[in-house]
């Protein structure tokens, strides 16, 4: 089974991108585990695990127990114990790693506490699953009609089914404390099913909905992201990155989570480096920090009173003399510290098509304009030997 998008029309023919299952859209292939415990045997004196992860819409996860001890791997469909009545979901996990995920996820590996898986689901599972789910853009649309006649400030983000359709979520999203008891009603009446409200934040709503970012690839929270990391602007102070927010503000409106990838890294290098308020006392005056460059392990220092006029020094050359200038030393200027570093341009580009160029195959309008030319040329010509 696919995501809605993907998953196989009524004539068995593949409908939305086509690849049934095999893309990373919606739920297909989302927060997906390789199982590498899969291929390994367990000790003689001990049980298998008997915890399975399902997974449902979305990438919402839950562990349950397989008390029937159906025989299940992962992809199977299953109808999972839920309240009230029954819910569908996909295993994604069996085995010892279960209890690993659990542990990483800080719940208790309490075997007995989980809920049941029922069993696998038959066709008509599948069925009623299939126009729920069906049904939830439509449901979507008409909830947000009455959200809006009722004039409360929210934003209902996406529907969610219960497997056996008894039961609705509505993923809604507010800045502001929403009363929503008249809505319920409202919702109850229009739907004939048992509604459920639950509140998510910004970065949640973007992972449950997906997109493709500036980067050109899936959006992290809806692919593999699974916690959620406070970002401050410094991240992006101590990457020298200007502090545009449209440019590092995410599709959920917060800074981009990508931020923090490679913060470590730089602040690793960055211990290297002096504090950017430092001053460099010189006889010729004092000189203040104007620039770094963390990858060429550079500074640019100026002097106070010849601020247009920068000097660029190595690290190693600016901790030198601050060094001095600690034990009550100044050194003569900054320009004896400052190393010629000429490097030959190499060729960093090469032609691979050789002296092929891209418009060979154009053809020149010059010709045309010179066939003109030559026919207004003979046409003068015979012109003034008729005149003639």
């Amino acid at each position: 089974m696919g995501c809605t998008s993907c998953a196989t029309s009524a004539n068995g023919q593949p409908k939305g991108c086509r690849n049934n299952g095999t893309c990373g859209s919606d739920g297909c292939n989302k927060l997906t585990v390789f199982d590498w415990l899969s291929n390994m045997s367990l000790p003689g004196d001990q049980e298998p695990f008997n915890g399975v992860e399902v997974r449902f819409k979305n990438g919402r996860k839950h562990f349950y127990k397989n008390s029937e001890g159906l025989s299940l791997a992962i992809g199977d469909v299953v109808a999972t114990e839920a309240s009230p009545g029954h819910d569908i979901g996909i295993v994604t996990l069996t085995g010892e790693l279960v209890r690993v995920q659990m542990t990483r996820k800080k719940e208790s590996t309490d075997i007995e506490a989980l809920p049941k898986i029922y069993r696998k689901a038959t066709q008509k599972d599948i069925d009623i699953w299939q126009k729920c789910r069906n049904k939830e853009l439509s449901v979507q649309t008409e909830s947000r009609k009455i959200a809006i006649a009722l004039g409360l400030k929210m934003k209902i983000s996406d529907v969610e089914y219960q497997g056996d359709g008894s039961k609705a979520i509505f993923y809604y999203t507010a800045e502001e404390r929403v009363d929503f008891r008249q809505l319920i009603k409202d919702f109850a009446r229009a739907f004939s099913t048992r509604i459920e409200m639950k509140q998510v934040g910004f970065r949640q709503e973007a992972a449950r909905l997906g997109g493709v970012g500036s980067c050109g690839r899936e959006l992290c929270c809806s692919t593999w992201l699974t916690d959620f990391r406070s970002v401050n602007t410094s991240a992006a102070r101590y990457q020298q990155l200007s502090l545009n927010p449209q440019k590092l503000a995410g599709q959920c409106g917060k800074l981009k989570c990508c931020l923090n990838y490679e913060l470590d890294t730089y602040l690793e290098a960055l211990e290297e480096f002096p504090r950017t308020d430092i001053k460099l006392k010189t006889d010729k005056g004092t000189a203040s920090c104007q620039k770094i460059d963390i990858f060429k392990r550079l500074m640019w220092f100026a002097y106070d009173n010849d601020g247009m006029n920068w000097h660029q020094l190595q690290v190693d050359k600016v901790n030198e003399i601050a060094a001095l200038n600690k034990k009550g030393k100044t050194v003569a200027s900054v320009e004896e510290y400052i190393e010629d570093s000429r490097t030959e341009d190499n060729e960093l580009f090469n032609n691979v098509v050789g002296q092929d160029s891209l418009t060979r195959f154009d053809q020149p309008k010059k010709r045309r304009n010179k066939r003109r030319k030559k026919g207004r040329s003979r046409n003068r010509n015979q012109n003034t030997r008729k005149n003639g």
